[in-house]
């Protein structure tokens, strides 16, 4: 990404960051978790409901394959 468009994206108002970092400051390690997994599950089933607009004369088992192997290439491979 452009240096110029990250820092014109840190200008951007945020008059909700304070609280948002309050709020996650406060959660427990149990709860940081269970909140990394809820953002997982969603971004995943957001990924989902891409792959079926860009390719709608795809069959479930056909789409589920391009959903695998889209998961593969975004696995982290350092662990």
């Amino acid at each position: 990404m452009d240096a110029f468009v990250e820092s014109e994206n840190l200008k951007k108002p945020r008059p909700n960051h304070l609280r948002t970092m309050e709020i996650l400051r406060s959660l427990t390690p149990q709860q940081k978790l269970a909140q990394i997994f809820k953002l997982n599950e969603r971004t995943l089933n957001l990924m989902k409901i891409g792959l079926r607009r860009r390719f709608p004369n795809l069959d479930e088992a056909a789409l589920h394959q391009v959903y695998l192997q889209m998961r593969a290439r975004c696995h982290n491979r350092n662990y």
